[in-house]
């Protein structure tokens, strides 16, 4: 018999903490079985943490996951207990999703899968696996041969691509004053009829490329309704290579839109290859008659209202390369619109008449996670609204991600709408043009055997004589502040526009700490200042460390390395006259050598990444360099104002 293998692509395998509970085991019709891409946790329960509410559950998973993705087992969390039995029900409880999620899909065969049952031990973290095979689903096979893989980012993306497809669509629902529940089948007739309509014979969807945009760009492939099988079992497609011969639009690969450059980008969400779906409805039938157009009037018999129903699909689909774009339209992209259409529909229905719902679809790739999500707001809830934050807080649950971070919020979203002009650029964020994260790529500090502990996240690098504001001499506090703020910007806490010096200089006035005359002035201001406007601004607290000389700091590297490991924001160093940004520490407990990775606000020039490095302007500092020159002086004060990171998502 064939040795099983599983593979586990994911970083993070466990993700629910202290106690007991479910996870569902995510992988994908297109990879070897037994391959766990990802892993979400069971939140909706019926008592015991480990007993699903399927109808919930699945309502849910339906929208988070990608058509594309599906469960391929399950994973209980718990402590030591009799292993076979526990895995059976594991892989039982996914069985059962999987029912609730694809009910006859692939040909009927949901029920006759072999998933996985796993287990895991709380305390230990210990984790046994196990097969059970679709036609004996109680007899288990223990799995020892276990394949974490050590480059999955390009795994998942040497495989596949995503297709991507927006469809708006405006809804008029008339009825009559008299019987306003008929509001509610107007509507599920209307919804029944679009779903019809995406598999009508006088559809057409165009496929084409937009991450390609030289002349050899591949040209758009047009496929008919009348020409496309909607019922075809996606398990029994026939995959095919680069090289298939013939001109049938069928018979072209996903990858004949991908681009043939993948080697120099990083293999990630933001750099996958994509085609763009468009859907086109034919309205004018061929005719061997002419015809002139005809407007029939029919007069409601009784006083009728209407309301518009705006439904807003965006549909974001994972497949092999190597699958046929005909099926990857017809068993990916048009199932995942249904699968939203429905979905809102079933949102708005409870409230179709009183309220005026604004949903939108949102795709995520949070850290951790090798493939994107989907989520679906309701914009007329502002972010921080208690219902708003809930939903998220409830999905951060789900997905295992932190509470004391916004990785959820709209403005993290991936960035899918490109055209062609924007195909090259569609990873970048509309924003400032300051460079960031100038610290990435530079030279180790030097330190032997020392552990580096850095700013997580991203930020931008400001300094002197930036928007064309002449600030040399007094203002690298400023722009220390500034950095810090674009921090917080970055990692969406706050939308707030990076200040600008006299709007720091307005915002200590205003809380008394300064005189109107401060406001214009070139006057200095130190960490206690900086930790007045961050409060004002941006409701964020700071800790701050006093040393009587620079000849002290190396001793703070233990507990800067742990503000830096727990908090993850930039520091500012403030001694003298002078300010610094502080982005880590490279610290050796035992030998108590160390190292400062500072980044230099008193730079004048232009943003040329390589002159900034090479200057020394972002860099490693030793508290006293190989010459024997001090870079803080033992003669000043300095204090460090640590921003700490507010609990929110």
């Amino acid at each position: 018999m064939e040795q099983i293998s599983i593979r586990v692509l994911c970083p993070k395998l466990l993700i629910i903490r202290n106690g007991s509970g479910l996870q569902w085991l995510i992988g994908s019709p297109f990879f070897p079985q037994f391959t766990i891409l990802s892993t979400f946790a069971c939140i909706h329960t019926l008592g015991d943490s480990t007993s699903p509410d399927y109808k919930k559950e699945s309502e849910d998973l339906r929208t988070l996951l990608l058509r594309g993705f599906h469960i391929i087992g399950a994973l209980v969390v718990g402590s030591k207990c009799d292993l076979e039995r526990v895995a059976v029900e594991a892989a039982d409880a996914s069985r059962r999703v999987r029912k609730f999620l694809y009910g006859d899909e692939y040909g009927g065969k949901s029920g006759k899968q072999d998933l996985i049952g796993a287990i895991a031990d709380s305390e230990s973290g210990e984790i046994r696996f196990f097969v059970s095979r679709g036609e004996n689903p109680t007899g288990l096979e223990s799995v020892n041969s276990i394949i974490y893989e050590d480059d999955s980012g390009k795994y998942v993306w040497d495989t596949g691509c995503l297709l991507h497809c927006e469809l708006p669509i405006k809804l008029p629902l008339y009825f009559s004053v008299n019987s306003p529940s008929d509001a509610g089948e107007m509507c599920l007739r209307a919804t029944g009829a679009i779903i019809a309509k995406l598999k009508d014979s006088d559809v057409t969807y165009v496929a084409e490329t937009l991450t390609e945009t030289s002349a050899e760009a591949p040209g758009p492939v047009i496929l008919h309704g009348a020409e496309l099988d909607f019922h075809a079992d996606l398990s029994d497609v026939k995959h095919v290579g680069d090289n298939t011969q013939g001109s049938l639009a069928k018979s072209f690969p996903c990858s004949y839109f991908c681009s043939k450059n993948r080697v120099v980008l990083p293999f990630s969400v933001e750099h996958a290859d994509m085609i763009q779906v468009s859907l086109l409805l034919n309205k004018s039938r061929n005719s061997a008659k002419f015809a002139a157009p005809v407007a029939e009037y029919f007069p409601a018999s009784e006083q009728t209202k209407v309301i518009v129903v705006d439904y807003k699909l965006e549909v974001l689909c994972y497949a092999a390369k190597d699958l046929p774009v005909t099926y990857a339209v017809t068993q990916l992209v048009v199932p995942g619109l249904v699968d939203q259409l429905n979905s809102i529909q079933s949102t708005i229905l409870p409230n179709l008449l009183t309220q005026n719902l604004q949903l939108h679809p949102c795709h995520f790739c949070p850290p951790g996670f090798l493939h994107p999500i989907q989520v679906i707001y309701e914009l007329s809830y502002g972010e921080t609204e208690m219902k708003q934050v809930e939903v998220r807080r409830s999905l951060h649950l789900r997905l295992g991600l932190p509470f004391d971070r916004p990785l959820l919020r709209i403005a993290n979203a991936l960035n899918l709408s490109m055209t062609k002009d924007s195909a090259k650029s569609n990873s970048i964020r509309k924003g400032s043009s300051l460079l960031r994260d100038v610290h990435v790529g530079i030279p180790s500090s030097g330190v032997s055997g020392g552990l580096v502990s850095l700013v997580q996240g991203s930020y931008e690098y400001h300094h002197y004589l930036q928007d064309g504001f002449d600030d040399s001499g007094w203002g690298c506090a400023y722009r220390s502040l500034q950095t810090i703020v674009s921090w917080f910007r970055c990692q969406h806490y706050s939308s707030i526009e990076v200040p600008s010096h006299r709007e720091i200089q307005q915002a200590l006035v205003e809380i008394g700490d300064k005189d109107p005359s401060f406001i214009g002035s070139r006057e200095w201001i130190g960490a206690i200042e900086l930790s007045f406007v961050l409060d004002k601004l941006l409701g964020v607290s700071c800790k701050v460390i006093n040393v009587r000389s620079g000849a002290e700091l190396p001793e703070k590297c233990r507990e800067l390395a742990f503000h830096f490991e727990n908090q993850g924001t930039p520091i500012m160093i403030g001694g003298g006259v002078l300010a610094y940004t502080l982005l880590g520490v490279d610290y050796n407990e035992s030998s108590g050598d160390c190292a400062f990775l500072i980044l230099d606000p008193h730079y004048t020039g232009n943003d040329d990444l390589k002159k900034i490095v090479n200057g020394g302007w972002c860099g490693w500092k030793k508290a006293v360099d190989s010459r024997g020159k001090n870079f803080f002086l033992h003669d000043k004060f300095y204090n460090l104002l640590l921003p700490q990171r507010p609990h929110m998502v």
